[in-house]
């Protein structure tokens, strides 16, 4: 081929190469321009509008247990972190679903704080040990209740139900509590109201047995008698909507009224009732169960104060807040008795509560009583060094016309 052939010929091929290059870079171009497509995670037809509506919270898992969607409250509860389901035992009942294509539920009790499941290769028995130990009583402040289904959700995802069931679990728990502590309450002087009838039975012409027997019968139907009222009272204080049935209260009034009461078991050990000078302090609530609480506490001070002592009961008012202290001198709490002092049936001296005719129930209807008028009861307390309980309650200003107030000493004048 001569030399001219030769130089068309490389003409040519180099202009082809051009024209491929130029397509290739257009193509190029063009690719960029357009968006890649890819699949994202997509819900069956229907299952977002259904979740958004179901009232519980909700965890949807892929395949591979990642979170594709949560709602506020999984969050909310720690059931989620970021993308992962943060307990193991719900990634166990996912798999399982995942593996049969049964529908399952669960009663789960779970720590509110705990690592991701990813990272609980050794920590998942300890998880289960803290499950395994919480169902055995009521549930505390670091264990969340929950009941769970985990259900297929199309064929690719798994549907986890959650429904926070932690108040009603303690509420349960606090009400077989009780059922128990009356059940064994109640059983004591009923016992030995029924051995005493026996032994009167049996020795009915010795007439110094009838009548210590008779004496202890009588002392054991007056503890069955409180215990019942108490009972009653409890009941009554927790059903009742104070903000609904409220008026407006003296306190003045409530303290001479509780004071008046209680006067007669503290004179009969020599016990000195001091009440501070009187206050305007007015208070909404119902004048009736504020008489109760101040006596109960005035009571209390007095069953527990050595003979010949003073119990103490003053009126303040600060800041929009009405407190009442009730101050004695007895043998004072270890800050182990503080803690459960306001429990039902807590006795810190079993042996003299009883002797002194205690139900164990009268802290617990003061706590709910003041709890029911938006206030708090507080106790110090040192090991001979007596105790203090003070309550505090939401004062109301003006409660009446400006005549109101002065003549409220007039009404209470040994306030003064």
């Amino acid at each position: 081929m001569d030399p001219l052939s030769v130089g068309l010929v490389a003409g040519l091929i180099g202009l082809a190469l051009g024209v491929v290059g130029m397509f290739a870079f257009s193509l190029s171009e063009r690719s960029r321009r357009v968006p890649l497509d890819i699949d994202e995670p997509t819900l069956p037809e229907g299952a977002a509008e259904v979740l958004s509506v179901v009232g519980r919270a909700y965890i949807v898992l892929d395949t591979v247990d990642g979170v594709v969607r949560a709602s506020p409250g999984a969050y909310a509860f720690g059931l989620v972190r970021g993308h992962t389901v943060v307990h193991q035992e719900l990634v166990e009942l996912a798999k399982r679903v995942r593996s049969d294509g049964v529908i399952e539920e669960r009663d789960l009790i779970l720590p509110r704080l705990a690592l991701p499941a990813a990272g609980q290769s050794a920590g998942g028995a300890a998880a289960a040990g803290v499950q395994g130990a919480a169902l055995h009583g009521a549930p505390n402040q670091s264990t969340l209740v929950i009941q769970v289904r985990v259900a297929p959700l199309g064929e690719e995802y798994i549907l986890l139900l959650a429904d926070d069931r932690t108040e009603i679990a303690r509420t349960e728990a606090v009400r077989n509590d009780f059922v128990a502590n009356v059940s064994h309450e109640l059983k004591t002087p009923v016992g030995a109201i029924s051995l005493l009838a026996e032994a009167l039975e049996s020795a009915p012409e010795d007439q110094a047995t009838v009548r210590r027997f008779a004496s202890r019968m009588m002392t054991e139907s007056a503890r069955l008698a409180a215990l019942i009222q108490d009972i009653i009272e409890l009941s009554r204080v927790q059903g009742k909507d104070v903000a609904v049935v409220g008026t407006e209260v003296d306190m003045n009034a409530v303290i001479a009224e509780a004071v008046d009461r209680t006067r007669t078991p503290a004179q009969s050990r020599n016990i000195t009732l001091a009440v501070g000078q009187a206050h305007p302090a007015w208070v909404h609530g119902e004048q009736a169960q504020l008489v109760t609480a101040l006596r109960n506490l005035i009571d209390n001070a007095v069953r527990y104060s050595p003979e010949n002592t003073q119990v103490g009961i003053g009126l303040s008012t600060t800041d929009g807040v009405v407190s009442v202290s009730i101050s004695d001198q007895g043998d004072g709490l270890t800050p182990a008795e503080q803690d459960r002092i306001f429990e039902r049936f807590y006795r810190v001296d079993t042996a003299r509560s009883r002797h002194t005719g205690g139900t164990g129930l009268g802290l617990s209807i003061v706590k709910h009583i003041i709890s029911n008028h938006g206030g708090e009861v507080t106790l110090w307390s040192a090991p001979k060094m007596g105790s203090t309980f003070t309550v505090r309650l939401p004062e109301l200003s003006n409660p009446m016309a400006d005549g109101a107030t002065h003549h409220r000493a007039d009404r209470h004048p040994h306030l003064n």
